[in-house]
């Protein structure tokens, strides 16, 4: 199972680092990582390249940065790059709490105790 997260950021060169360190942190997942920048003007863009070639056998790191209509619109932009089974949001100042966090996560998903929707597409829609 793959996991997508997403962040979206604006202006975030004193957070982003932070957020993308916890993120690549994480072992034990296949784990896609896209960042989407709004066009920031102050070094964000220049931090998220630094760790732009990072991407490993089990870990891969996309990023895009353009003006966008605000964090929702950044949001959908890389729900519309991503692949993942499970798609997942970051805030650039939030940070993932373990390692493991995301391993946690899909073994959950993975579990044949837990019912979840594998898609939007397979939830009902009647009595909606």
């Amino acid at each position: 199972m793959q996991i997508t997260l997403i962040t979206a950021c604006y202006n975030s060169a004193g957070t982003i680092r932070t957020a993308i360190e916890s993120v690549l942190s994480q072992k034990g997942v296949d784990l896609e990582y896209i960042v989407v920048d709004g066009g920031s003007k102050d070094g964000t863009v220049d931090i998220i390249k630094e760790y732009s070639t990072r991407s490993t056998s089990s870990t891969w790191f996309k990023y895009i940065s353009e003006l966008d209509k605000g964090m929702y619109d950044a949001i959908n932009k890389g729900i519309a790059m991503a692949t993942g089974d499970v798609v997942g949001i970051l805030n650039a100042d939030d940070v993932l709490a373990t390692d493991d966090t995301l391993a946690h996560i899909a073994s959950a998903f993975e579990s044949p105790e837990v019912e979840s929707p594998k898609s939007i597409a397979s939830m009902p829609t009647s009595g909606l």
